[in-house]
């Protein structure tokens, strides 16, 4: 199962401060369950024992550095005591994964629509062909407020923050998954009308007025769909192993 992971999210295509695969855990170990989830806290790890699944499929990494003890200090290593004592494989499939074809980005753009969606900021890694967004258009052009709308509804977004509305029509949309700001100009070279992201500088939102649309839906609602990645993959390469998409919320951020 990690090997058809790997498969379709090379390693080589994580960014140089990520640390994307096997996070803890034992290899040959008989797969009970697989829960998929985006992020890794106790309440997944609770969540993994309540359904009789000893490995977690996560999108972000629950190590990213090393760790000098572990004890019952903060929630990172709480989760690496409460795994390791009921034998629960952790991997993570990170920036791997976004920069992959039909990963995260591409994920995103299917939930809008896009038609005709290829990689912008493009790049071979060990061959293979990877990118940092996905550019695709939309079917019909839209308005600029019915546009923020279905990404809302898409994206089960309670908010989203934008830049004053475009007075033109929509129809070709870059985007980018989690923190996507460093391709805003990349995204404008590409003669985009908007631009989609999880999480955006404050400072970053100035200068491209009636230039590009900015829509920023949360590091969360953006890559949420990123579990159902994991189940069509696992289901194709092992499809004798149950797979659980998590039903618990890991999005730390309130809207009050």
């Amino acid at each position: 199962m990690l090997s058809a992971l790997e498969q379709f999210a090379p390693l080589p295509l994580q960014e140089s401060w990520d640390n994307a695969g096997l996070q803890l855990g034992l290899t040959e170990a008989d797969v009970s369950g697989a829960l998929l989830c985006l992020d890794v806290n106790e309440e997944i790890v609770d969540e993994a024992l309540r359904r009789g699944c000893n490995l977690i499929v996560s999108h972000h990494p629950l190590l990213f550095r090393g760790l000098k003890q572990i004890t019952d200090a903060n929630y990172v290593q709480r989760c690496v005591i409460k795994a390791l004592k009921n034998d629960i494989v952790i991997v993570s499939m990170h920036t791997n994964m976004d920069n992959a074809q039909g990963g995260v980005n591409w994920k995103i753009a299917e939930r809008l629509g896009l038609q005709d969606s290829q990689f912008f900021a493009e790049k071979q890694v060990d061959g293979i062909e990877a990118g940092s967004g996905v550019v695709g258009v939309l079917p019909e052009p839209m308005e600029a407020r019915a546009f923020v709308e279905l990404v809302k509804q898409q994206f089960h977004c309670e908010c989203a923050q934008c830049n004053e509305l475009l007075k033109r029509p929509i129809k070709k949309v870059a985007l980018c998954g989690g923190a996507g700001d460093f391709l805003l100009d990349d995204a404008l070279r590409l003669g985009a009308d908007a631009f989609i992201t999880g999480e955006m500088h404050y400072h970053q939102y100035f200068g491209y007025e009636q230039r590009l649309q900015i829509c920023v839906i949360g590091h969360y609602q953006s890559e949420q769909f990123t579990s159902e990645i994991f189940r069509d993959i696992i289901n194709k390469a092992c499809p004798g192993v149950r797979t659980e998409i998590a039903e618990t919320c890991t999005n730390p951020i309130l809207y009050i």
